[in-house]
């Protein structure tokens, strides 16, 4: 397995100490809730650690500006004629004999034309060679400055990312917890209704006994209360579920105690839909990171045409060189070199084809991602608009189907009107609580929605 990091451990030391603070009697609230997904979850933990690559690129990038000094111990022994000689001349101890010297006889016939077996043969050479060599980049091309220019873009779009990845957290955190919230209303409503089922079962019951009603007016009191009991089992096991998948959505085990706090709307952004757009254009951050990425790109445009140009680079080196470790000849050596490549058959042309087809695809999903960010913000400011009428209908339509069902079991108690009549109103009721609900958590949907979409969904300001 894996170690962790120093930032991952402190990640998930605020998470446990977050579930540790937040006590079974108030229950965990929205914030609180955000904050352990945004500490463990693994969406988030991806997106910090491509962060910190992107980081550690730019530091690369930046170091390629500067001198890069090296350092080495080389150990030769040869035979070879010609590394021989080198080596013992760079450890300046050639001497005349290495020539063959001693067979050279001037007075002799044909003498230039004898070979000398101490330059020809030589007996194996040992050398240790000691380096120090500075290479100092002078002019690339543009290569090396396109390059921290990409990486910087890169840690841009990092940090728009992760920051994307922490609001659609968010956003998911808060539909999973206004879920629970709404699987319990639910069963309040459930509850309502078989409450009201067994009392009409015993008021059938009392009026059968008194001869107002027939029998089959109970019979359809009980077979609409075994109903109710079914919805409310129902009911029981949604709640169950929203609150497993609030338990997985934090990362904490399904068996782990839960308790959350009260349920949250957002408040509704302020401003017309175009200001919207315009303040999602500005600030998703998703579209953002797009940008940066677009700019990354553009700098890899500027890489691969940099060896259209000359380079030039200088080098220094300090060498020392011995038949032992004892490094007694030293020898330096400064030099300049300015290559130019002037034919490489299409391979930098290539590559500049490639990075401007990347840059252009890049161009297309930003023109993609602008259009569907205006859409999202278009389509969220109607869904919360609608949502707000609705709940607002929701809320008068409750009123006015309690009133209803009232009415109608005043009626029915006095034997005015029929079972079936007053089990309508009641199903009435229950329908427009239920969508009292529904509309509730939709106002909290889209209301998260808009502000996911303009890039304002963050976790301080719930």
């Amino acid at each position: 397995m894996a170690l962790l990091n120093m930032s991952q451990w402190i990640r998930l030391a605020g998470a446990a100490f977050l579930w540790g603070t937040m006590g079974a009697a108030q229950g965990a609230d929205l914030q609180q809730c955000v904050s352990i997904a945004l500490n463990q979850n693994p969406d988030i933990l991806a997106s910090q650690s491509q962060l910190a690559q992107a980081e550690a690129a730019l530091a690369q990038a930046r170091g390629q500006h500067w001198p890069r000094l090296t350092a080495s111990v080389t150990a030769t022994r040869t035979n070879d004629a010609l590394n021989a000689f080198g080596l013992k001349l760079s450890q300046r101890s050639a001497t005349f004999n290495d020539f063959g010297a001693g067979q050279f006889n001037p007075a002799a016939p044909g003498a230039l034309s004898v070979a000398p077996t101490n330059l020809n043969y030589p007996g194996a050479v040992t050398n240790y060679n000691s380096r120090l060599e500075l290479q100092i980049p002078l002019y690339n091309g543009g290569m090396i400055s396109a390059y921290v220019d990409q990486a910087h873009a890169y840690v841009k779009a990092a940090r728009e990312g992760d920051l994307a990845a922490r609001q659609q957290v968010i956003f998911h955190v808060i539909q999973a917890y206004q879920g629970v919230h709404t699987a319990r209303a639910y069963v309040n409503v459930a509850k309502q209704a078989q409450a009201a089922a067994e009392a009409y079962v015993r008021t059938t019951q009392n009026l059968l006994r008194e001869g107002v009603v027939v029998r089959s007016d109970l019979l359809f009191a009980q077979v609409n209360l075994a109903d109710i009991k079914l919805k409310f089992e129902e009911a029981s096991r949604a709640e169950a579920a929203a609150v497993d998948q609030l338990h997985l959505l934090l990362g904490l085990s399904l068996d782990a105690p839960l308790e959350i706090g009260a349920d949250f709307t957002p408040s509704a952004l302020s401003g017309e839909v175009a200001g919207l757009q315009a303040e999602a254009l500005a600030g998703n951050p998703g579209v953002m990171a797009l940008r940066n990425q677009l700019e990354a790109a553009s700098a890899g445009v500027k890489v691969a045409r940099a060896d259209y140009y000359p380079h030039f680079n200088a080098m220094v080196r300090q060498d020392w060189n011995a038949p032992t470790l004892q490094q007694t000849a030293s020898s330096y050596t400064v030099a300049g070199v300015l290559s130019w490549q002037l034919l490489d058959f299409g391979v930098t042309s290539g590559a500049v084809g490639r990075a401007e087809a990347s840059r252009s695809e890049l161009q297309a999903r930003l023109r993609q991602a602008e259009e569907g960010v205006r859409f999202k913000v278009m389509d969220a400011w109607r869904g919360a608009a609608e949502a707000e009428s609705r709940v607002h209908a929701r809320v008068a339509a409750v009123a006015q189907a309690g009133e209803a069902q009232r009415l109608v079991a005043k009626r029915y108690e006095n034997g005015v009107t029929t079972m079936v009549e007053l089990l309508a109103a009641q199903a009435q009721l229950d329908k427009a609580r239920a969508d009292e609900v529904a509309a509730k958590y939709q106002l909290t949907v889209q209301r998260s929605a808009l502000r996911l979409a303009v890039g304002k969904l963050n976790g301080d300001q719930l």
